[in-house]
């Protein structure tokens, strides 16, 4: 079985992927994580993401590709992967399908986690950081209980700058900006499947299991 899995800032994208992980034992593959472990391991790839890197500049999408490639042909992908963070835009999709075509491979499944930009910012906003330990709380589902000092060391709560309304915002748009042309893609090719990301956590699970499972 092989997945992508979208969905913006807060959607529960991580959770999900952890939950698919542990009921399916296929790996999680996050092209942040490749992108470091392939610099780390100074492969031919991973040297030449490294030289880019090093200029301040995006990693190009061939280098990506290749990096992608060359995990997907890991042991552990054998009975398949999930893509979290992976195609971001229409032209990294269509240089991911034509690599997976090479290795006789398709994806089964684009599973895009649906949540409304008030819900987002809700839940994103009220985000609270210890200054003192790095605990981190929600002014809704998970507060302190005493409001801005941390449970575990009497630090004091605040706001970090990514967390604010005006960043969160930005960043939703960039990813409506970039998603919205590749989840229309998906859709053309018969494979996005869309999952409401507003409810309880093991709701929007079976969700996915339904969809993945028919």
């Amino acid at each position: 079985m092989n997945l992508i899995l979208l969905g913006p800032p807060g959607s529960g994208k991580g959770t999900q992927a952890k939950k698919i992980v542990e009921r399916y034992h296929i790996p999680q593959i996050s092209t942040g994580d490749i992108l470091r472990a392939a610099v780390k391991e100074q492969t031919p790839l991973g040297k030449e993401a490294k030289a880019y890197m090093d200029q301040g500049k995006l990693v190009p999408d061939e280098v990506v590709i290749g990096i992608v490639r060359d995990r997907l042909k890991a042991a552990d992908c054998k009975n398949g992967f999930i893509l979290d963070g992976f195609p971001r835009t229409v032209p990294q999709a269509e240089a991911l399908a034509a690599t997976l075509q090479t290795m006789n491979r398709t994806i089964d499944y684009v599973v895009s986690i649906d949540v409304n930009n008030e819900e987002l910012l809700k839940r994103l906003t009220g985000r609270r950081t210890c200054r003192g330990c790095g605990a981190m709380y929600h002014l809704i589902f998970d507060p302190p209980r005493k409001e801005g000092v941390c449970d575990r060391c009497g630090g004091e709560l605040y706001q970090r700058d990514d967390d604010k309304e005006e960043t969160i915002k930005e960043r939703l748009r960039v990813y409506d900006a970039q998603t919205a042309p590749l989840i229309a893609y998906y859709r053309d090719k018969g494979s996005l499947r869309t999952i409401d990301g507003v409810g309880a956590m093991e709701q929007i699970f079976q969700a996915i299991v339904k969809v993945v499972e028919g």
